[in-house]
């Protein structure tokens, strides 16, 4: 199970970084809770998406590296570098996040990071 749980959250972050929704949205479950632990929890992948859509709008490419991760039962735990590409050049994320898989599905996502990590290096104020 640990390998579908990592491949189903690698597929998510790829296409949600890259504003693929039409791949990241049938990975979620309807009921989903996206929680961006600085800013806010939503349900559902519509919420997720105008979430991640807000933040993705300056970039003009995104990308992830992940450095380790870890299954606990049905949560899978990634520490990861997301990598953004804005006018300015390439701002770096480092990202803990928790998915929890239920039928292969993601129905749950918490990112942790530090906001002024990413505050420092963004071209624009985050709202």
């Amino acid at each position: 199970m640990s390998d579908s749980m990592f491949d189903t959250a690698t597929r998510f972050l790829a296409a949600a970084l890259n504003q693929d929704w039409d791949t990241a949205t049938p990975l979620m479950t309807d009921d989903c809770e996206y929680t961006n632990v600085p800013v806010a929890t939503v349900r559902g992948p519509a919420a997720a998406r105008a979430v991640l859509d807000e933040f993705l709008k300056p970039t003009l490419e995104n990308t992830f590296v992940v450095k380790n991760h870890a299954v606990n039962g049905d949560l899978l735990f990634l520490e990861r570098v997301d990598r953004h590409r804005v006018q300015t050049g390439w701002v770096e994320l480092p990202i803990n996040s928790v998915f929890r898989i239920r039928d292969g599905k993601i129905e749950l996502i918490r990112e942790y990071f530090d906001v002024m990590t990413i505050a420092k290096q963004w071209p624009v104020p985050l709202a």
